[in-house]
């Protein structure tokens, strides 16, 4: 069997969406313009959805504009939560995929897109088609993925069922989203040793959020159970808004690149460039 492919995704769009304070939209271009040169597989760049829900990122198309990718690999993800974002999102041949957060919680599927999963399955499959036809690839981030603090279901059955049933879209990658940073190594273990030899025909990813001092535990348990798809944002700046921790950021990436370093397989890093915008970082995203 072909060995599967490490792939690193860096978000930062995950890392600028909660923050306040606007970000000059120059500010922004020049710092994904680092993260280009880094060598990362995807870059989760931005969004297309309602100014009033994401005020930072209402300036995507004109970030998208103003960014030289003529000398990097790395391929361009936008967020879409709606038909309307999708129909924006695809007329842009420098992106490759559209991100959609799908919850297998109604109360988060709610709060997050404001439809219910019945809704969501409907703009999913419509937001499917319209990816197809412009010749790009859905991404489908499965939020809660590892457990629900709001006493809705949740096992890792009932991932399977979700897989199941939205593979027959032809979607074929997927992220699943710790969502507030609750997932503990001996869940996160169970979920990928279920679903990664049940559908060994999806690309199914991790997308972390944690604490300081939890990260690494996290992606040894998903990547010993045959993960191979990891999202991060550098520093781990970032997260879910509704965390109850204010240490829970997102996975940081230049943790997450050290311990790969060794492993076959990990793309080559530009070292370089990571120093810098490590740097960078700290000026771009006010504290």
């Amino acid at each position: 069997m072909k060995k599967k492919e490490l792939k690193l995704i860096e978000c930062p769009r995950d890392a600028m969406q909660g923050i306040e304070t606007f970000i000059p939209t120059q500010t922004k271009v020049e710092y994904l313009q680092l993260l280009l040169n880094i060598g990362f597989h995807t870059l989760d760049f931005g969004s297309f959805v309602s100014p009033k829900a994401i005020p930072q990122l209402k300036d995507t198309a004109e970030v998208l504009g103003k960014l030289d990718l003529s000398e990097t690999k790395t391929k361009l993800l936008a967020i879409v939560a709606n038909q309307r974002g999708a129909e924006d999102a695809v007329q842009y041949d420098e992106i490759s995929y559209l991100g959609y957060p799908f919850s297998i919680s109604e109360t988060f599927q709610k709060r997050n897109t404001n439809a219910s999963i019945e809704e969501s399955k409907v703009r999913l499959e419509d937001i499917q088609n319209k990816t197809v036809k412009s010749n790009k690839e859905l991404v489908v981030y499965l939020s809660m993925g590892f457990g629900n603090p709001y006493g809705d279901p949740f096992h890792e059955e009932l991932l399977a069922e979700y897989l199941l049933e939205l593979k027959k879209l032809d979607i074929k990658i997927f992220a699943l989203s710790d969502t507030i940073g609750i997932a503990e190594p001996a869940i996160i273990e169970r979920v990928f040793k279920t679903l990664t030899p049940e559908f060994p025909e999806l690309e199914i990813g991790a997308h972390f959020h944690t604490t300081p001092n939890s990260w690494e535990e996290k992606i040894d348990a998903a990547y010993h159970a045959g993960c191979r798809r990891f999202d991060g944002a550098i520093k781990g700046y970032g997260g879910c808004p509704m965390a109850k921790d204010e240490l829970t950021g997102n996975m940081p990436t230049e943790k997450m690149i050290a311990h790969f370093s060794e492993q076959e397989g990990l793309e080559i890093i530009d070292q370089t460039a990571l120093a810098e915008v490590i740097k960078l970082a700290s000026v771009t995203f006010p504290q």
